[in-house]
């Protein structure tokens, strides 16, 4: 067996994942295998140059009425993104194949699935589509056209599915007006424009007709189907029978979401939160499912200390004497644990420091963590779960008076508090945190915050889906 190899450095594996090296290499051969190029280093190099890697690239899919345009022209403009359709695939007339396409039309024919697939890798291929990414509306109609797409080396990296009853759909289609200068979609009774002007030049799209309406939503389910089997795990259903603005905030929020990657990935986590918050408890979970280095920072401190490192001699007195440790010191006992092959190799789960800005700045400089969470915690919760612990001095099990009282009368009656649990300790533990909180906030703008005050397993399953998901992209105009 070949001995396994050797992990990455701090420094290296922190770069890699910052600049994304893994997807942009992945990026690269799926480009070369689709397209095949005579100079594969040449094809590299113009690629590169015209290439955006954040550009959005997604199909909005659903029957007819369920709100496709509106969506896809309202994502437009807020992604600064190219909308396709068959409306404006047929009006481009400097691409080649639309005077074949529209000889089609004009002859009341359907146009075949390799025409549309051939237009619309023409029409991707342009430079605004490249540089400002495209929304796809209506395509593909069905599997075929799914596997034209894809043999042609157009893959979406989101698929908007609108869904809502039929009944819904046909009484919203007979309301439908165009407006034949700007392409907006209106509807007589949901969303009239108040321009007069736009009022008057609004006409009433063909093919309106219930009958006609009723005949494409039972093509449309019974092709889906095919579609969904295609592009599921990167499809994301959303009911279009709400309020406008509810289907456009859901739609914006999955299509800034990025699918988990294959890239090697190291966790380096860092948890913050008031005393009592459960951050040790959540820490111990994701290390042992993940099997991650779980670091308290306060006890690595007293590991140093029982140790009788060089290290733990400086840090003695200090402890001894109940005054804060140096940040110098408490910085070269992390240094030391964080540099160890364990936690270079497995990734790490840090709680009890950074404490202050001061502190976040020194650590993102030597061990740049690639996760931060906040554990949000009311008061009143913070000092229910502190004042009530207690242990029980003969075996050293701990209790709480209300979640876990003692088994018996006799362990009750021996069980102690520690005085750091009492509530004038605890009230000053909370203002000491709450004190520096806002500026490591600050800090960590793509920190994840988390409410800790519910069920422990909801609050692991919400940091884990944190974890495992790429931080999404921002390159996004605010609503």
């Amino acid at each position: 067996m070949d001995a396994p190899a050797r992990p990455w450095p701090p420094p290296v594996g922190a770069y890699a994942e910052e600049r994304e090296l893994f997807r942009l290499l992945q990026n690269m051969v799926e480009e070369l295998l689709i397209h095949k190029p005579d100079d594969p280093i040449q094809f590299l190099i113009d690629h590169l140059k015209q290439n955006n890697a954040d550009a959005p690239r997604i199909c909005v899919l659903g029957p007819a009425a369920s709100g496709k345009t509106t969506v896809a022209m309202w994502l437009c403009k807020h992604l600064d993104a190219i909308r396709i359709s068959q409306e404006t695939l047929l009006s481009k007339e400097t691409l080649a194949l639309t005077k074949e396409a529209k000889a089609y039309k004009e002859r009341k024919q359907k146009i075949p699935n390799a025409l549309w697939a051939n237009l619309i890798q023409e029409r991707l291929s342009n430079v605004d589509c490249i540089k400002q990414g495209w929304i796809l509306e209506g395509f593909p109609e069905n599997q075929e056209q799914a596997w034209m797409l894809q043999s042609s080396g157009i893959f979406p990296r989101h698929v908007v599915v609108l869904y809502a009853p039929d009944t819904v759909l046909i009484e919203r289609n007979s309301g439908k007006r165009l407006d034949p200068v700007t392409e907006e979609v209106y509807h007589t009774t949901f969303d009239w424009p108040s321009d007069e002007l736009v009022q008057q030049r609004l006409v009433k799209p063909e093919d309106l007709s219930e009958e006609e309406t009723s005949r494409k939503l039972l093509e449309y389910h019974r092709n889906f189907p095919g579609v969904f089997q295609i592009y599921q795990k990167i499809l994301k259903s959303i009911n279009a029978d709400q309020p406008c603005m509810d289907v456009l905030s859901q739609v914006l929020t999955y299509v800034q979401t990025r699918h988990r990657s294959a890239a090697p990935f190291t966790p380096r986590i860092v948890f913050c939160g008031p005393p009592g918050s459960g951050k040790s408890l959540q820490a111990a979970l994701i290390a042992q499912k993940y099997h991650l280095v779980n670091i308290c920072c306060g006890q690595l401190l007293k590991e140093a200390i029982a140790d009788k490192t060089k290290l733990g001699e400086l840090v003695k007195p200090y402890i001894d004497n109940g005054y804060p440790v140096p940040d110098k010191l408490v910085l070269k006992v992390l240094a030391d644990r964080l540099n160890a092959p364990d936690c270079v190799a497995n990734g790490w789960v840090l709680h009890g420091f950074p404490r202050d800005i001061e502190q976040g700045e020194e650590l993102q400089k030597s061990h740049s963590p690639n996760r931060v969470f906040f554990f949000n915690l009311p008061y009143e919760s913070i000092m229910e779960r502190l004042s009530q612990r207690r242990t029980d001095p003969v075996t050293g099990e701990r209790y709480h008076t209300t979640f876990r009282p003692a088994p018996t009368p006799v362990i009750q009656a021996r069980l102690r508090q520690n005085p750091r649990d009492n509530e004038e300790n605890i009230e000053k533990r909370v203002e000491a945190y709450y004190r520096n909180a806002k500026e490591l906030e600050d800090f960590y703008e793509d920190a994840f915050y988390v409410n800790a005050d519910q069920d422990p397993h909801v609050v692991f399953e919400f940091i884990e889906s944190c974890i495992i998901k790429p931080l999404p992209c921002k390159k996004v105009k605010s609503l």
